[in-house]
């Protein structure tokens, strides 16, 4: 098993991309290189960050690529509400996804937390 692989946070935000690619199939297809690939591609982003600095030798590179994580976290808090207020995303979606984002990014701020101080 992949270090990351062990990380609640890493399960959570993995099953996150999958509600993300669940609603933007319902995305108007001329959004198919707009919205639609922005928020899969930040959503992934925000794992894939995850699981690098899991990998990485020191504290310090694990806590940058939580920075970089925290960042698509923020980009995909800034599209959902687009997508929102485009009337892509109905209010119950929006606010699942944004609850579970919000959740995310707090875990995050917590293992950089834990990796500051060990």
């Amino acid at each position: 098993m992949r270090p990351h692989e062990k990380l609640d946070l890493w399960k959570k935000a993995i099953e996150f991309v999958v509600a993300i690619y669940k609603v933007t199939d319902d995305f108007p297809k001329d959004e198919k290189f707009g919205l639609t690939s922005q928020l899969r591609r930040a959503s992934v982003s925000i794992v894939a960050n995850i699981a690098e600095g899991a990998g990485r030798r020191t504290s310090n590179e694990f806590r940058q690529f939580l920075s970089h994580s925290q960042g698509s976290a923020s980009e995909v808090d800034t599209e959902l509400v687009i997508a929102e207020r485009l009337h892509f995303l109905n209010k119950d979606d929006y606010e699942r996804l944004a609850e579970d984002l919000d959740h995310i990014g707090r875990m995050i701020t917590r293992l950089s937390q834990t990796l500051t101080t060990a």
